[in-house]
């Protein structure tokens, strides 16, 4: 070993600003390439981090005459691949912390998106230097594309107009990043480096300008963080990228070694489901030069020495319930051992605040069980059960007894449900409704439009159980019936009146509203804006009285036309409907009748 690693570099960005597109062309630059990772990605969004070894040589080649014959030291790159959208906090996190340097992929017809200002927070957190990728140049109109160009050469053979686009674009993105602090130019321009963020105009899709790209990021390595890159030797820690089975060697867990190294035989410590466990390597793995570890299929090499950086596969006894995105510790000491297992455990402790009240989410890794918390906190939603696997019976049983209906639900990324379970859930007197997708922003689309529904009709419920104040205008020349029941029409003012509800005027009951009929149709309510005809009955009440059991409702006597009418609010309801929110004429409605009762010697404190 020459006592030197290779740089880590990430790559960060919005949803479909070109992360995967990137990497398939930096895959395809050696002879050995493989077809394109995102064609399989599910919704052509990464969803677990990956890992690709580009190997010195072959940058040498690309990046030569951008380097002016200086050549990279470093035995090669070593891409991460982090998921895009921004529900993958913490994989995304650790995929940042775990970097020297980044890229920052950019849309340059988008700008800033919140996923983009999200990885940048991330990145400035974990003190990670970083350039930018102005990705899609191709879309810019009027831009004359040629694969594999550099970006020098393309702005060369640019039209003004192209150009004239192009700084548009440009100046609008150092804008956004100014806005966050960061200072950010065109690399050719830039003369100082350590204060000014490099932007690197390209298309990942026709491959120019990724040699610029590729030249920048050696360039920053080389001068900026020879001293990060000396951790080669020693006890090794390693990011547990998956824990996946393989055929003829069981469970395995696909790894980032960012420090020291590991070896056939090491004991290892790692973060389970059931806390930490100790454990030794019984073989390793490396993929073959440019692969990608996700993708790498049979096209692996038996290794007995690894040293960082370099992704591994492992394989030891007992692997079933590691965690992915957790750390895997190389003890070569006790004390080192006593150190990894405090760790482990930590790493192990589901970070999710669980409540009383709120939804059940399931996934196949911590780290796809966090991004869906994450997900739901931003939007106040509270979580009640969280593990990763299978959905079992006992997490339908769970379900079942949320106390309320927008409780009753599974969401569940990248996992399903095991078939006694499904049988549960389908069974026609369960209530329990289960999402599951591969998408975490689908998972939450879907989780959004199904809890307006519930809600919707929740309310819709409780409104019916709870009477709402309305203001009825008897309409002239609208006496259909004058008694036993009235028949009117009328307009509603404002609020809403429900069959079932009294009316009153002036403080006095005048009757219950026995049906609701707008045009031919027979309906449950009226709300604001809605002319209908009620049928009134029922017995008349004076304010302080006894209901008049003999007197009815009669249209000339009780009410006449052009009469205001009020849906009478129990005293009891009011307090209720000072919790819900009312619209401001549903408000003024209900001080109205407040009010009117109040005038009432005897209930001076009514609604109180």
């Amino acid at each position: 070993m020459d006592g030197r690693r290779q740089p880590i570099v990430a790559v960060l960005g919005h949803v479909d600003h070109g992360k995967t597109s990137l990497l398939d062309h930096i895959r395809n630059l050696g002879s050995r390439s493989q077809g394109s990772v995102m064609a399989r990605e599910a919704g052509g969004i990464t969803q677990h981090i990956g890992a690709t070894e580009v190997p010195a040589d072959i940058l040498n080649g690309i990046c030569g005459p951008l380097l002016k014959g200086k050549e990279f030291l470093s035995p090669g790159l070593l891409f991460i691949d982090t998921p895009g959208h921004h529900s993958f906090t913490s994989l995304r996190t650790r995929g940042g912390a775990l970097a020297d340097i980044a890229i920052l992929v950019i849309d340059i017809m988008d700008g800033c998106k919140p996923q983009t200002l999200e990885s940048i927070r991330i990145l400035r957190e974990s003190k990670t230097p970083f350039i930018i990728a102005m990705n899609k140049v191709d879309r810019l109109y009027g831009w004359d594309s040629e694969r594999g160009r550099s970006t020098a050469k393309s702005l060369r053979e640019q039209s003004g107009d192209v150009i004239g686009y192009l700084e548009e674009k440009h100046w609008k993105l150092v804008g956004q990043l100014g806005e966050n602090g960061f200072n950010a130019e065109r690399y050719d321009r830039i003369t100082d480096f350590t204060n000014t963020i490099a932007m690197v105009p390209c298309s990942a899709k026709e491959g120019e300008g990724i040699q610029d790209l590729l030249a920048v990021v050696i360039g920053l390595a080389e001068r900026y963080l020879e001293s990060q890159l000396t951790d080669v030797e020693g006890s090794g820690t390693a990011t547990v990228l998956e824990v996946k089975e393989e055929r003829g060697l069981g469970k395995t867990l696909d790894i980032i070694l960012s420090k020291g190294s590991i070896s056939k035989g090491d004991e290892i410590v790692v973060a389970t489901e059931n806390g930490p466990k100790r454990t030794k390597v019984r073989g390793m793995f490396s993929p073959r030069g440019m692969t990608e570890m996700r993708d790498a299929g049979d096209r692996w090499d038996p290794v007995d020495s690894v040293h960082a950086a370099a992704g591994v596969k492992v394989s030891a006894v007992d692997l079933d319930d590691v965690l992915a995105g957790t750390t895997l510790h190389v003890v070569n000491t006790e004390k080192e051992a006593e150190e990894a297992w405090m760790k482990a455990k930590e790493e192990s402790t589901l970070s999710i605040d669980l409540k009383d009240k709120g939804v059940c989410i399931k996934a196949d890794t911590l780290g796809g069980l966090e991004a869906l918390a994450f997900e739901l906190g931003e939007r106040d939603i509270s979580i009640r059960a969280a593990s990763v696997g299978k959905i079992t019976r006992r997490d339908v049983r769970i379900a079942e007894v949320g106390k309320e209906p927008e409780e009753r639900v599974i969401l569940a990324f990248s996992t399903n449900a095991l078939p006694d379970a499904k049988k549960e859930i389908e069974k026609p007197s369960s209530d329990v409704c289960l999402i599951e997708d591969e998408i975490v922003y689908h998972i939450m689309e879907q989780h959004e439009e199904w809890r307006e529904n519930v809600l919707a009709e929740k309310e819709k419920e409780e409104r019916e159980m709870v009477v709402h104040p309305g203001r009825l205008l008897f309409l002239p020349d609208h006496t259909f019936r004058a008694s036993k029941p009235a028949v009117i029409g009328v307009r509603v003012l404002g609020g809403r009146t429900h069959i079932g509800q009294l009316l009153m005027k002036d403080g006095m009951q005048i009757g219950q509203v026995k049906s609701i009929k707008k045009g031919q149709d027979n309906q449950k309510e009226a709300i604001q804006g809605d002319e209908v005809a009620i049928a009134i009955d029922g017995a008349v009440k004076r304010p302080g009285e006894e209901a008049m059991e003999a007197t009815h409702v009669t249209v000339g006597r009780q009410i006449d036309e052009g009469d205001v009418l009020l849906v009478s609010v129990p005293e009891t309801h009011v307090r209720i409907l000072r919790k819900r929110e009312l619209s401001v004429v549903e408000k003024e409605i209900l001080e109205e009748i407040i009010m009117m009762h109040r005038q009432n010697p005897d209930t001076p404190r009514w609604g109180l």
